[in-house]
């Protein structure tokens, strides 16, 4: 229900959503259930309930931080299991996600090493072959010191993504075949191998 209520918000003017009692309780309600299941998935959710209607900047700032913070949480129960994200599975799939958003808020800030860290072991720990090899393209990016805005505009194609696919937030087309850029990036992709063994020998 209250999926439909957020596809439609668009012909929904963000007044009468404010004063809508059935939309705030359901944001109500998922502020509850997002704590209570610690989850990351209403986590989103909720965020995209809370932009629709313009709330706060630190109520916002607020639900970022509990998404970051509990998929980090969730990404080191993760390694030290030696279990990978599922992105089938919602809860994975928004772990995920955050880190991913996460890692491009680095590389955008120019921090590096932060950005390189975050898309290898996005790499290590994603269920996708295709993810897989677009984490290490990201990588291996940083690693050739491509700058972001460099990344986004020469590197990436925008106009092949599938806003239906749920993975369509993950960058995976590029201006070449991936295959071709991992090729061409061989030796940093080389160098991300070895720092990723370093995971693989602490199992």
């Amino acid at each position: 229900m209250f999926g439909e209520q957020l596809m439609q918000s668009p012909e929904i003017h963000v007044e009468e959503l404010k004063k809508d009692p059935e939309f705030l309780a359901n944001i109500k309600r998922l502020e509850e259930e997002c704590k209570e299941e610690q989850s990351i998935a209403k986590g989103y959710q909720l965020l995209d309930a809370q932009l629709i209607i313009e709330a706060p900047e630190d109520e916002i700032n607020e639900i970022f931080t509990f998404i970051v913070n509990n998929a980090f949480d969730r990404l080191a129960e993760k390694l030290s299991s030696s279990q990978n994200f599922d992105v089938n599975d919602a809860e994975d799939l928004a772990t995920a996600r955050a880190i991913y958003e996460h890692g491009i808020q680095r590389y955008s800030e120019n921090d590096k090493k932060g950005a390189k860290e975050i898309f290898l072991v996005l790499n290590y720990v994603l269920d996708h072959a295709e993810l897989k090899d677009a984490m290490m393209v990201h990588a291996a990016a940083v690693m050739a010191g491509h700058t972001f805005e460099h990344f986004i505009e020469n590197l990436v194609d925008v106009s092949a993504v599938n806003e239906n696919d749920p993975l369509a937030f993950f960058i995976q087309t590029f201006a070449q075949p991936t295959d071709i850029l991992l090729t061409m990036f061989a030796k940093q992709v080389k160098e991300g191998k070895e720092e990723l063994r370093v995971l693989d020998e602490s199992k």
